[in-house]
């Protein structure tokens, strides 16, 4: 069995996305009914922070404990990747000790030159240029609200950012339309390549009908010397009740947290009845863990 990693989307196909999702589903459910599921026992995954996050910590360390297994938390004061010793090195000394890693950090290159030398599964937590482990929770939660999402319309309201590029990725993936709704100067550079997946500048044209609305922060950890313009830039694509209510009725609203009420989304939203940014959040938990099930124990046999 080849060995298999999740940096992007892209790395498996649809219907591994779709099997991923249900199993999700299932997870959720086995834990909501208080049964134990432990696959992984015996198992370990070392976890490299270089941006810190709340979520994505204890998702991964609490599904690992959940799964039967354990997780080894490394800050960027255990490990620097590429500058205490070579990227590849690090990947070949922990993948002897480990059964999987998950890597969050700035430059995706890294993600990708650890995986190249690892011998174990190698998971990307987040990077500036992909998010694809919030994509499988967003997904999770949509499918848990409305069903199929082929052929529904998303809204992508901000940034051209890294979740911005997953959902691209899931939208040609899937068979769903998303609208971009930001600048010009903010488009993602590979919108080209991604044909299921428009520009708009208008907010309300970038929202009207559309099914799903998403949103991130504006300024993202690193970006602390662009804020104060990206606000200025922005603010016009701050999701609010009037921008939902060009959305479709029963529309939905979406946020990968941390969020910044009256910012790139209003309380009255985030907090609101078509928000399902909570579910949204602890589902980050049961979509690692399937991830997680699949990538060892593929990986095992």
């Amino acid at each position: 069995m080849s060995l298999r990693h999740f940096l992007t989307l892209a790395d498996i196909t649809a219907e591994e996305l779709e099997t991923l999702l249900r199993r999700a589903a299932e997870l959720r459910a086995l834990h909501r009914a208080g049964e134990l599921h432990e696959p992984l026992r015996g198992r370990v995954l070392g976890m490299i922070f270089e941006k810190s996050s709340t979520r994505t910590r204890v998702s991964f360390e609490a599904g690992m404990a959940q799964l039967g297994g354990s997780a080894i938390f490394l800050s960027p004061r255990d490990t620097q990747l590429g500058r205490g010793e070579p990227i590849e090195d690090t990947a070949r000394v922990l993948s002897g000790m480990v059964d999987a890693v998950m890597i969050r950090t700035f430059d995706h290159d890294n993600v990708e030159r650890f995986a190249g030398a690892s011998s174990v599964p190698v998971i990307n937590g987040l990077t500036d240029d992909h998010h694809p482990c919030q994509l499988l929770a967003d997904l999770q939660t949509w499918q848990a609200h409305r069903g199929e999402i082929r052929g529904r319309k998303v809204a992508w309201m901000g940034d051209g950012n890294n979740m911005c590029r997953s959902w691209m990725q899931a939208a040609d993936m899937l068979d769903f339309q998303l609208t971009i709704g930001c600048p010009a100067d903010y488009v993602p550079e590979d919108l080209a390549d991604h044909a299921n997946s428009r520009h708009e500048t208008s907010p309300m044209a970038a929202v009207e009908g559309a099914d799903l609305v998403v949103t991130d922060v504006w300024a993202s950890m690193g970006m602390e010397d662009e804020e104060q313009g990206r606000l200025v830039a922005f603010r016009p694509y701050q999701v609010n009740e009037a921008l939902m209510e060009a959305a479709a009725g029963e529309a939905l609203f979406m946020h990968c947290l941390p969020a910044h009420r009256g910012e790139e989304v209003s309380a009255g939203v985030l907090d609101g009845p078509r928000s399902v940014v909570w579910e949204e959040a602890e589902n980050r938990l049961h979509a690692q863990k399937a991830l997680l099930e699949w990538l060892v124990t593929e990986n095992r046999q």
